[in-house]
C-alpha cells in the first residue's frame, strides 16, 4: 500500500503552536468561524515614474476547504487586527488557498 507524501497532511503545515495563528472570519450575513492558517503582511515599496509607494500587503493562507464561503467585504481578525477581505480564495492546487486582505483602522468604512 503507497504511502501518503507528508504535505498530503496540511495539519503539519498549520500548528499554532509554530508558524500558524488563528484567525476569526465572518462572512457577510453570516456567522464568525475559527479558522487556522498562516498570516504574512509583506511589506512592498515600489516606484512607478517619480511616484513612490510604501505599503504592506496582508494575506492569510489556509486550507481551501477552511476559507470555502468567503469573498469580497468578508472580515477577517488575526491577532487583534481587523482586515477586509479583497478577494475570493485563491487555490494553488495543493489544497491550499490564500486571501488578500486589506488592513481596516478605525473609522474606515467597510469595503
Amino acid at each position: 500500500m503507497p504511502t501518503r507524501p507528508a504535505w498530503d497532511d496540511l495539519g503539519a503545515f498549520l500548528q499554532p503552536d509554530e508558524f500558524a495563528t488563528v484567525a476569526a472570519v465572518t462572512p457577510q450575513g453570516g456567522v464568525s468561524r475559527s479558522v487556522t492558517g498562516i498570516f504574512d503582511e509583506a511589506f512592498l515599496d515600489t516606484a512607478i515614474g517619480e511616484y513612490d509607494l510604501d505599503t504592506t500587503r496582508p494575506r492569510f493562507t489556509a486550507r481551501a476547504a477552511d476559507l470555502a464561503g468567503l469573498g469580497r467585504g468578508d472580515v477577517a481578525v488575526i491577532d487583534g487586527a481587523t482586515f477586509v477581505v479583497l478577494t475570493s480564495p485563491q487555490t494553488d492546487g495543493t489544497g491550499m488557498a490564500v486571501l488578500e486582505l486589506a488592513r481596516q483602522e478605525a473609522g474606515d468604512a467597510a469595503f
